[in-house]
């Protein structure tokens, strides 16, 4: 955990001190941007260190698996972390960040299909396979399902909002898709372990119900969440498309002999 909280902590610095580089050049890069990320922190570290002790077993784990697997993921992306490297980074270090950002691999992982479908199949396998029981004697396994959460959640998250820079940008319809099919998904899961837990557990009934609320809602809302931000991206490309027809008419109005 105090290696955890050390990583967490220096990432936190890292961005905060590469955006206050930004700022003394000129540049403009705004504060909501380093208070998402450092927001997104505190809520991992919150997540995983949290005394859940007094809460029901199962509830206490989704409230963790909510934090660090859909909450956490969508402020560390929001913060923007690949763009700010890329604009604080030295030359060498840039090209060879942004090659990567760029390559086939990556912009395989982010088409928002295959993101939401290693998110949601990996929710699915956690909980409706003897996975989560054997996670309960294993640290090493219970640490690598963490991992999983977290790293599917920031693909995801990354992939439906296509904040940095990617090799190509899928249109809104594709991940407005990948969003909707991937909530379905979720809602479905958290259905289920109303009536059924996870095989291999013995968790109580009034447990599973308020896991699966938990679960539920709080997937919920972080999914109306993401539809909102790729609604307001959705207008502003509108809006600003809609700026450039209007130049190119009164462009094409203005040039001598033409009348509108």
């Amino acid at each position: 955990m105090t290696a955890l909280v050390l990583v967490v902590v220096l990432g936190c610095l890292g961005q905060v001190t590469a955006a206050r580089h930004l700022r003394r050049r000129g540049d403009r890069w705004p504060h909501r941007r380093d208070a998402a990320f450092c927001a997104g922190g505190a809520v991992l570290v919150v997540s995983l260190a949290a005394p859940w002790g007094g809460w029901p077993p199962f509830t206490g784990h989704m409230a963790t698996h909510l934090g660090i697997g859909m909450i956490a993921p969508l402020l560390l992306v929001l913060g923007r972390p690949v763009t700010l490297a890329l604009r604080a980074l030295p030359v060498g270090p840039r090209r060879r960040l942004l090659c990567c950002v760029r390559s086939r691999p990556a912009a395989l992982l982010v088409w928002p299909p295959l993101a939401a479908l290693l998110h949601s199949a990996g929710l699915w396998a956690i909980y409706r396979t003897p996975l989560l029981a054997a996670g309960h004697h294993r640290p090493w396994l219970h640490a690598l399902v963490s991992a999983h959460l977290l790293a599917s959640g920031v693909l995801f998250a990354f992939a439906v909002l296509a904040l940095d820079p990617l090799r190509h940008r899928a249109g809104f319809a594709l991940r407005g898709g990948a969003l909707l099919a991937a909530a379905a998904a979720h809602g479905i899961l958290a259905k289920s372990l109303y009536a059924t837990g996870p095989p291999g557990t013995s968790y109580a009934a009034s447990d599973l119900h308020l896991a699966s609320y938990v679960m539920y809602y709080g997937g919920d809302v972080v999914g109306i969440a993401l539809a909102v931000l790729l609604g307001h991206q959705w207008y502003a490309a509108g809006g600003r498309a809609l700026v450039r027809a209007r130049r190119a008419l009164d462009a094409a109005t203005a040039r001598p002999g033409r009348h509108p």
